[in-house]
């Protein structure tokens, strides 16, 4: 997984830390097992809540659903290595807000259209019965935790709401839109305004003790610092510079005996995949500190295209002054690896990364062992992966009665002389017609059809005239033609069905009359039945043929970049060597990690 992608994730950990949520933007989220590495259940076609059932079939898919935050809810005070005792939440760009029991795999509740135009986000304090939303509408909704029941609700702006958070202690509530604005929980007044960022907010959070908010924006590279004392001051107190902007933060404060230098922890994640970590007993001491850098350690040059990231951290713990216990996920999002380390100010750790989950070259996953004839590899991309779990196909010859002998699919296989032509088994079957019975029917389709132009767009109004004028027989044979073009694929549904309903609704007294000695209706429904039935397939197809086209057309850009590298430092290296220090070099590969 590039680190460019790392934006686009939506990931969050278990209160124990033992299981780790992500999403990808397919719709798909997989629970992870942190302390064996494993996948422990994955949720798929979970619909929005407005979804409809076509002919008995639901609608959309996995790939419809498009998740926009996700959070972990803690149900027990005390933290326990039990799914049952916590519910994921989820927040949909439909406006629907879900809350998945892990332990039983299924869904626990949904509330409908909670915020028209999308949920933007969610927060709730650390162990408190109800939850809190936010989304485009500029609303703020209170909703039971445990039945999704709406507790209230109230407007916090009049512009879409990027990004919310709450306290802790559920006092307070935050909320940032083209302003930063502080809330009391209980009365829903607003106790404080700061300026806020320019660009879009992407993640809020307060400080354990409530008297500090962390705010990182799209396109900023850094994080404010606000400080909530109900002061008119609108600017923020500190801020803490990054290379690039931040898409995951968190923070620890820790009390030393009451006094007012209580240690600051603040934690981030770049785009670029690398976590950051900010120390200082007070916030004077955190502006002027620097970050402690924390990075995936890169590749071989057989994996330029795959470049491990961090994608998500939490502070495990303090366990001495001005260090922090940090629990991550890095590596590639088809297989993280989870490690628990130790910063301290001042010194940069590299994590080593894992090759499992590396998807192979074609180059290296062609190559035999000792020129033993083993089967290709053909190696495969993020969104197919699962598909390497199934077993090698095999192909059944039909065609020898004296037994059926499977055939394993690799590339020597021959093929059979005797083949079968789809098209013959179609007429057959009925479903095709005969060439002697095609153009005998094709010129009474003429005469039928003469004046009538299916690809033109005619208005209702002139169709509707020119059927009219129309005998009921003459026009009882137009719907069979009509119905014949529409099985035949002579001409798409597109052109066809708006005249079928016009001939359906004018005649449809004669229509019925007929019926059911040529059971033109029946055969009708049946064909309209087998079209909507396949939409959903296809709706799939289509969703995955996207996807799978968009990281083609970025790998191959991702190639051409190095290629054009390679290119430059073997020009470079042809006009000479240049004289350098030592210890230079390694400073500059320092800064340049992230």
């Amino acid at each position: 997984m590039g680190s460019s992608n790392i934006r686009d994730l939506l990931t969050s950990f278990s209160p124990s830390l033992d299981f780790f949520a992500i999403s990808s933007g397919d719709g798909r989220i997989k629970i992870w097992d942190t302390l064996k590495g494993q996948v422990q259940t994955e949720f798929a076609d979970i619909v929005s809540s407005d979804a409809t059932e076509l002919l008995g079939k639901p609608e959309g898919g996995h790939l419809s659903v498009d998740y926009t935050c996700m959070k972990w809810l803690s149900m027990d005070k005390k933290k326990k290595r039990k799914l049952g005792s916590s519910l994921l939440m989820l927040g949909t760009g439909s406006g629907d807000v879900l809350a998945l029991d892990v332990a039983v795999g299924q869904l626990k509740w949904r509330v409908s259209d909670c915020h028209p135009g999308g949920v933007t986000s969610i927060s709730f304090p650390t162990h408190g019965s109800c939850i809190y939303t936010a989304g485009a509408d500029g609303m703020i909704c209170q909703l039971d935790s445990m039945t999704g029941n709406s507790l209230g609700k109230f407007r916090a702006s009049t512009k879409a709401i990027h990004s919310m958070s709450v306290s802790s202690d559920g006092r307070i509530l935050a909320t940032a839109s083209a302003q930063l604005k502080i809330f009391n929980c209980s009365d829903r007044k607003k106790l404080q305004k700061f300026s806020g960022h320019p660009g879009a907010v992407r993640c809020i959070i307060f400080s354990e003790d409530g008297k500090y908010a962390f705010s990182s924006s799209v396109g900023e590279r850094y994080i404010a610092v606000w400080k909530i004392d109900g002061s008119k001051k609108q600017s923020a107190c500190c801020v803490l510079a990054m290379d690039y902007p931040a898409v995951v933060l968190d923070s620890r404060c820790i009390d030393t005996e009451g006094a007012d230098n209580a240690g600051l922890y603040v934690l981030a994640i770049s785009e670029m995949g690398v976590c950051y970590f900010w120390h200082g007993k007070d916030i004077d001491e955190l502006r002027t500190s620097k970050p402690t850098k924390v990075f995936a350690d890169k590749l071989s040059k057989n994996h330029k295209s795959t470049v491990p990231a961090i994608f998500s951290a939490k502070f495990q713990g303090i366990l001495k002054p001005a260090s922090g216990s940090l629990f991550l996920a890095h590596g590639v999002v088809i297989k993280p690896s989870f490690e628990k380390i130790l910063v301290q100010p001042g010194t940069d750790v590299k994590l080593n990364s894992s090759l499992d989950g590396i998807l192979l070259p074609i180059s290296q996953s062609h190559k035999s062992k000792k020129g033993s004839d083993q089967n290709r590899i053909t190696a495969l991309d993020r969104a197919n992966a699962e598909d390497a779990l199934l077993p090698i196909p095999k192909i059944f010859n039909l065609v020898d009665q004296s037994g059926v002998q499977p055939v394993t699919s690799n590339d020597n296989m021959q093929v059979d002389d005797a083949t079968f032509c789809v098209e013959d088994q179609l007429r057959s079957l009925g479903i095709l017609r005969n060439n002697d019975e095609r153009t005998s029917n094709s010129m009474l389709d003429s005469k039928i059809l003469k004046g009538i132009n299916l690809e033109a767009n005619w208005p209702q109004r002139k169709m509707r005239e020119y059927v009219l004028s129309m005998t009921p027989s003459d026009a009882y044979k137009l719907l069979k033609v009509l119905l014949s073009m529409w099985q035949s694929r002579s001409c798409g549904g597109k052109y066809v069905l708006p005249w079928i309903c016009c001939v359906l609704v004018n005649h449809s007294e004669f229509v019925i009359s007929q019926e059911p000695a040529t059971q033109l209706l029946d055969s009708l429904y049946k064909l309209t039945r087998s079209k909507a039935e396949a939409t959903h397939s296809l709706l799939q197809l289509s969703g995955r043929l996207q996807l799978i086209t968009a990281q083609i057309g970025k790998a191959a850009s991702n190639k051409i970049q190095t290629l054009e590298t390679d290119n430059q430092m073997d020009t470079s290296e042809d006009e000479g060597v240049e004289e350098f220090i030592y210890g230079e070099e390694d400073e500059d590969s320092t800064d340049n990690d992230d």
